[in-house]
């Protein structure tokens, strides 16, 4: 029930008042869009109540700082008088003013979340629209109350009742609910429908509704436009605040409504506040036709009752009918004693019986349940709203169900009764018809197959010892035979028993005991056949298998050797003297003399096979000829003695070749080593003499010099000895000849050394025209050339022509060379074997060796010597330019200089400066050593 209530001075917001979501929310103030909405429709607002003190605001920020027209519009809207207000215009009397107005609204259990005298002095748009919004709701909409809601929801579920009957009207909030109009018609037309006609009205023309109502409400209702109808429809939510603002002011009549012009254009989301406050001045303004939707309430409570109770009547009189109908039909089914004298039948019935009780009977136990719950309920609806009891049609009392519902339990028991007793004894008789068939099965299945097994010749197909293996399972057979006998014995018992009680099916089991006792009969005279033939045909195989037997053991060593000698007779023999072949014919010779010892051996192997052959013929065995013990055959032997004898010959032939070969190979070895062992000591005194002159011990270095030319020639006189070696060793090479216990040379060790004395004359040659060089260019003394090399001699212990690095170092320091054992003296002389070792090999050679000891016993220039030089034709400046090197140079020389120094970028540069400094230091590498 909705209530309307006064205004009152002692309400207080914490307790219901407004819910969280009701509070002023400062997060959507933030939207531009909707402060300017809930701007203008504020400032209608309270002009609406202004007009009354005969005055207005026109801008709600700026109207309300001096706090005076604030003070007057709380007094206008509360009826109550505030302080006096201070007169001044200095900020202090306007914000005195201000906390008046703020303390008188506080006084009225309002909480101002956030809101200060200063930010509305100020003029805070965001804090002067919280502070009205706080006002609206205490003042215009707090008063309304819907079933101890709060005021919003109050209003809101007055709106949903108020336009429920209505078509395409569904309010759900304050903002979408009312974008198309109708929920404005509605209200509207509920109370005064004599203002709007709704039928006639489009869910599709939302414009033409919305003016509309806010011209009927305006001309006939003095609520004035607050809200644009064009802003509401192109909004996607239109503001809840301003509708709520809209809603209040039905209880208002204000000058000016037509400033309140909320353009609402391209807004996302407008303010809810405007559609909430128009809606409250609905509610206002329709309250008082509650009396005549009270008075219809009552009476649609009274007629929903009585209908309630016929519904409830009419449900229990088709609830017996059913009930009793279905307990009609399913007696005759419970007291019928009728079976075909099976088990099978009678378990048939017992299984419909369950059935019923399963899933027939319990719906008509939930339905007899119900029935009388109805009733029940139905009495106590008449007897609280004072109607007289409820008296069923005859026959369909609770009385004559309960009593139609006893016989139904008694049917059951006697017919579950019934069926329990007759299901005992047929299964009785049943459980003996069932150990025949038992026994019968289990007979039958042992002698399914035993017929054909007995019958079958499988026998004559086997071998001897899957012979003996049929004639255990056939002893295995008779002593299960025998053990069945009393298996048969028990089956005429019971199929007698049977025939005794009147069985139902005692024909088919007469039929099926006699059918088993001829079958035993037969069974035995088969079992007395097989035996017989099972014995006769074992001393056959027995006979065989001793023949089979005999030739393995004798065929597989004779195999074997026949392998072995094919093997021997086709080997690929290796052989390197004339000794080892004549060993080999030897061997041959007497492997001969065993050949006649052999061929007696393979005829007496030979007759075995045929043997088995005649046997097998005899008795038409299938594969007796099948050796059980190996795999050979008597064709297998022929074939290699046949082969044995052909390759014996053969032999013979390639022994002879060989021996041939063989004396021609000893005659090459003997040519070779001859001529090996003058060409080999020859090499070796020329290497040993031009060693000795590279060492540098035989005059001076001209005489070297002359000394290596001379054995030079000596050489290139001496090659055709070493191509007449060749021409041998290639005959050497194409008789297979690897080994030569004549000589300890070979042709690869005197090329070898060949090339090495040519190599080391080029070498020495070379080295001793350097020194010379390096001698008349540096000027270095022939004394000095000795005193190097004998430094150099003496530390090269194995005479390789290069040392080691300590070994080098040892001959620095034995020559004078001042190398400190701390770090800096391992320091200094990495830097000079990075000089003699620039490719970092690990050895220093005599090459190096001299090269660095020249330039460290004579003057050489070095890059800094070229830079001062440069520097003096430069005049001291850091670079040169090209006029300078002309004058100072050779033309081509100048020239060269020019083309490949860079330009000066140091400091005082002048254009076609030139860096002689990168000049010099790049002709001598990265260092000067």
């Amino acid at each position: 029930m909705i209530t309307m209530n006064s205004h009152s001075n002692d309400i207080d917001y914490s307790n219901g008042y407004m819910e969280p979501e009701e509070e002023w929310e400062r997060e959507g103030l933030l939207d531009p869009a909707w402060e300017k909405q809930q701007k203008k429709t504020f400032t209608a607002w309270c002009n609406s109540h202004l007009r009354k003190a005969g005055t207005a605001i026109e801008n709600i920020e700026e109207d309300f700082r001096n706090g005076l027209k604030l003070m007057l519009l709380l007094e206008v809207i509360s009826g109550e008088t505030l302080p006096k207000p201070d007169r001044g215009k200095m900020r202090f009397h306007k914000i005195a003013n201000v906390n008046k107005a703020l303390d008188f609204i506080a006084s009225k259990g309002v909480k101002l979340v956030s809101i200060g005298a200063e930010e509305i002095v100020d003029g805070n748009l965001k804090m002067t629209l919280g502070m009205i919004w706080t006002i609206i709701l205490r003042f215009a909409i707090q008063d309304i109350s819907v079933e101890e809601m709060t005021a919003k929801e109050g209003l809101l579920l007055w709106c949903q009742r108020k336009t429920a009957p209505y078509k395409n009207v569904n309010v759900q909030n304050f903002h979408l609910s009312f974008k198309d109009g109708l929920a404005f018609c509605a209200l509207i037309h509920r109370h005064r429908p004599d203002l709007i006609d709704y039928h006639k009205l489009s869910k599709d023309n939302p414009l033409q509704n919305l003016n509309t109502a806010f011209d009927v409400a305006e001309k006939y209702l003095d609520i004035p436009r607050m809200l644009d109808p064009e802003d509401l429809i192109n909004t996607p939510k239109p503001d809840e605040r301003a509708i709520m603002t809209y809603v209040s002011c039905y209880y208002h009549a204000f000058q000016g409504a037509q400033q309140v012009k909320t353009h609402m254009t391209n807004t996302a989301m407008p303010d809810e506040r405007a559609i909430m406050t128009y809606v409250s001045s609905y509610y206002h303004c329709f309250s008082g036709a509650q009396k005549a939707e009270t008075a219809a309430n009552r009476i649609c409570k009274v007629l929903k009752v009585n209908q309630e109770n016929e519904r409830l009547m009419e449900e229990y009189e088709r609830l017996a009918s059913d009930l009793l109908e279905w307990i009609r039909r399913t007696l005759p089914w419970l007291q019928s004693r009728q079976a075909d004298n099976s088990l099978s039948g009678v378990q048939k019935r017992l299984e419909e019986y369950r059935t019923y009780r399963r899933k027939h009977k319990p719906p008509r136990v939930e339905q007899k349940a119900k029935l009388e719950t109805n009733f029940n309920t139905l009495q106590t609806k008449l007897r609280l709203s004072n109607r007289p009891a409820y008296m069923p049609t005859e026959g369909k009392m609770v009385s004559d169900i309960a009593n139609a519902w006893k016989g139904l339990e008694q049917s059951e028991k006697s017919f579950e009764d019934w069926l329990l007793s007759e299901m005992m004894r047929l299964e009785r008789l049943e459980h003996l018809a069932q150990k025949f068939k038992a026994k019968a099965d289990t007979h039958e299945d042992w002698t399914r197959g035993k017929e054909e097994m007995l019958q079958s010749s499988d026998f004559r197909q086997c071998k001897l010892n899957d012979l003996k293996a049929l004639k255990k399972k056939h002893e295995a057979f008779e002593s299960d035979l025998a053990a069945h006998q009393d298996r048969v014995e028990q089956i005429a018992a019971i199929a007698h028993e049977l025939n005794s009680l009147e069985y139902h099916d005692s024909t088919s089991v007469n039929i099926r005991c006699q059918r088993i006792c001829d079958q035993w009969d037969r069974l035995g005279s088969l079992t007395q056949k097989r035996r017989t033939d099972l014995d006769d045909a074992e001393k056959i195989l027995e006979k065989i298998d001793i023949l089979h037997l005999e030739f393995a053991k004798r065929a597989a060593p004779f195999n074997n050797w026949l392998d072995g000698t094919r093997e021997d007779l086709v080997d690929m023999f290796i052989v390197h003297t004339v000794e080892e072949i004549q060993g080999l014919i030897d061997a041959h010779g007497q492997f001969k003399a065993t050949l006649s010892d052999a061929d007696k051996e393979y005829n007496s192997i030979i007759g075995l096979v045929k043997d088995v052959e005649s046997t097998v013929q005899k008795y038409q065995i299938p594969g007796g000829l099948q050796n059980p013990y190996t795999t050979l055959t008597s064709s297998d032997l022929s074939k290699k003695w046949s082969e044995v004898k052909h390759l014996v010959p053969q032999r013979d032939t390639t022994l002879q070749a060989e021996l041939r070969k063989q004396q021609n190979n000893e005659m090459l070895r003997r040519q070779f080593a001859e001529k090996s062992n003058q060409v080999g000591p020859w090499i070796e005194r020329q290497m040993d003499a031009v060693t000795a002159i590279g060492m540098g011990l035989q005059g001076s270095l001209e005489d070297q010099l002359h000394q290596l030319k001379q054995y030079e020639q000596n050489v290139f006189a001496y090659k055709p000895h070493i191509e007449e070696l060749e021409k041998i060793h290639q005959a050497v090479q194409e008789g297979m000849i690897f080994e030569n216990r004549y000589t300890q040379y070979t042709m690869e060790t005197l090329r070898v050394g060949w090339e090495q004395l040519l190599t080391s004359i080029n070498r020495n040659v070379n080295e001793v025209e350097n020194q010379i060089l390096t001698r008349d260019s540096k000027g270095i003394t022939q004394e000095q050339l000795n005193e190097f090399r004998a430094s150099f001699n003496h530390f090269d212990k194995n005479r390789t022509g290069r040392l080691a690095p300590e070994e080098f170092k040892s001959c620095l320091v034995s020559i004078g060379y001042s190398i400190g054992k701390d770090r800096q003296g391992e320091i200094d002389f990495q830097r000079i074997l990075a000089v003699v070792d620039p490719n970092s090999t690990g050895y220093v050679h005599f090459d190096a060796f001299l090269d660095f000891m020249t330039r460290e016993s004579t003057d050489t220039d070095t890059a800094e010597q070229v830079i001062d030089s440069f520097r003096i034709l430069a005049g001291d400046k850091p670079y040169i330019l090209s006029d300078e090197l002309r004058r100072e140079l050779p033309p081509d020389q100048a020239e060269y200089c020019i083309q490949r120094m860079a330009p000066y970028k140091g400091v005082n540069a002048v254009p076609g400066a030139l860096d002689y400094m990168s000049f010099s230091t790049a002709l001598y590498g990265e260092s000067d050593l």
